[in-house]
């Protein structure tokens, strides 16, 4: 069996590997953000607001991908409120890693000790001012490993989007394989595309861990 490279393929599959980088970016600021406010909710949070914050989370933990992206994409429609395919694609992908952040964000909470918020309000603090000055800064800085997972997976679970015919590297791949009917090496070249990539990333927040470790909580020089 000959394996056969076509030069041609270099241009579609790059402008489909750069859009799959942008929806997990634009995807992985969403979940951050948002995340972080279930995350906070939920330790600091009213009664309402925590059982709103775990419906939530149940609800797209609980939930396949695809199904959620289908429902954004499909669903409303139905009931008068259209979006772009690229749109649907990347919500779906930033509720859904808002979840799993959430719960990242909230171990890393519960881990910082009690009494520093106590502490900062006996300098004058308000709550929310702790939480934001002294609580988040460690949290963020634990719950790199867990954040690092997250967004390996995001950029993983972009290919679901070509679902919904957004154009990004497994859309492109597609289209290439019905044409030339050279399914190995089109799909070959797209999972080493995702190697490469996901070892990088890895190995850049690699660095990011080792160099915002916290002293005292384990690992070298600690």
């Amino acid at each position: 069996m000959n394996l056969v490279f076509d030069p041609d393929w270099i241009k579609p599959l790059s402008s489909g590997f750069i859009m799959s980088l942008e929806i997990t970016g634009i995807a992985l600021l969403i979940g951050f953000l948002l995340g972080i406010l279930l995350a906070v909710g939920r330790v600091y949070g009213n009664p309402f607001f925590r059982a709103v914050s775990t419906a939530y989370l149940t609800f797209f933990r609980g939930t396949p991908m695809l199904i959620q992206i289908f429902l954004l994409y499909y669903g409303l429609p139905s009931i008068g409120f259209k979006i772009s395919s690229f749109m649907a694609g990347i919500l779906a992908l930033g509720l859904n890693s808002a979840a799993y952040q959430a719960e990242y964000f909230r171990g890393s909470i519960l881990a910082v000790k009690k009494n520093e918020l106590l502490a900062s309000r006996s300098l004058g603090m308000t709550k929310l001012q702790g939480i934001y000055y002294v609580v988040l800064p460690q949290t963020l800085r634990m719950a790199i490993p867990s954040w690092t997972n997250q967004l390996i997976n995001l950029l993983k679970f972009s290919s679901l989007v070509y679902m919904i015919r957004v154009q990004e590297l497994m859309y492109e791949a597609k289209i290439i394989a019905g044409l030339t009917y050279r399914n190995l090496e089109i799909f070959g070249i797209v999972a080493l595309m995702y190697l490469v990539t996901i070892l990088i990333l890895s190995y850049i927040m690699g660095v990011i861990e080792r160099n915002t470790r916290i002293p005292g909580l384990g690992g070298k020089g600690a």
